[in-house]
């Protein structure tokens, strides 16, 4: 009974009524200011940044024109080999013999271009069709190289056009010698099965390796070249390796992809 007389008695006073009712401590509106603050920059970013990003894949160094895997035309046993790994050859070069029940049949280069792999050895028995060598097409000493990078092909829409790629050669220390740089050259529409890779590279092997995650797009790079180091081409470090880098040589790409405003995932 006796707090019911004292709030009666509180309501029934009017001396505290013109006293300010405090709304907030400045703690609070300190907090309420940044965050508002915060949220105000946050949306300005929003519209006006962009945000980066990359998209790593398998790749390999090679001349534009590709590869093509050199077959037995006949049944036999392999007599002579007449060509070296690393050779360079012009078209219709012989490379091999071949000893058939009919006599000897020599194995010719179809185009010309630098021998690469050579499967065959003297003894073996080689049946028709049988792979026998890999030729990169070359014109010469001085074609330049070229990376394909083989993405995923739901990331290759993404990729704009002389987007900057970041090379990470196998046998490029990266930690010493940094990565090798370039530009998109071209994206290729339809993604590549393992026999496409194959035919491109002379090596069924490579085919299967790159299409292990599924059927990539090809993305073809130009590499940046520069007349101040060794190899010819651009690195992130001044100089580079102190040695030429040679085609068929596996890499991994990290494509830029086009900025994106944050704001653009928010629409539909």
């Amino acid at each position: 009974m006796q707090f019911r007389q004292q709030a009666l008695a509180k309501l029934q006073s009017p001396e505290e009524l013109d006293l300010p009712v405090r709304l907030a401590r400045p703690q609070g509106w300190l907090v309420l200011s940044v965050t508002v603050l915060a949220l105000a920059a946050a949306s300005v970013w929003a519209v006006t940044g962009t945000v980066s990003a990359t998209v790593d894949a398998p790749a390999i160094l090679t001349h534009g024109k590709g590869s093509y895997v050199l077959q037995s035309p006949v049944a036999g046993q392999v007599t002579a080999v007449l060509a070296k790994e690393g050779e360079r050859l012009p078209a219709d070069s012989p490379v091999l013999k071949v000893r058939t029940a009919d006599g000897e049949t020599v194995v010719r280069t179809l185009a010309a271009g630098r021998l690469t792999a050579l499967a065959a050895t003297i003894g073996q028995i080689v049946a028709t069709g049988a792979d026998l060598a890999a030729v990169e097409r070359t014109a010469g000493a001085d074609d330049p190289l070229y990376a394909t990078v083989y993405v995923p092909a739901q990331q290759a829409a993404a990729i704009p056009a002389d987007a900057a790629v970041d090379l990470t050669v196998q046998t490029v220390p990266a930690d010493r010698y940094g990565v090798l740089r370039g530009h998109v050259r071209a994206v290729d529409r339809a993604p590549q099965s393992a026999q496409r890779i194959a035919a491109f590279l002379g090596d069924a092997q490579l085919g299967e390796q790159f299409t292990e995650d599924g059927r990539p797009v090809a993305v073809t790079v130009r590499l940046d070249p520069s007349g101040s180091t060794d190899s010819g081409y651009r690195w992130s470090t001044s100089d580079g390796p102190p040695h030429a880098l040679t085609s068929m040589t596996l890499a991994t790409g990290s494509i830029r992809l086009a900025d994106q405003r944050p704001v653009d995932w928010l629409l539909p």
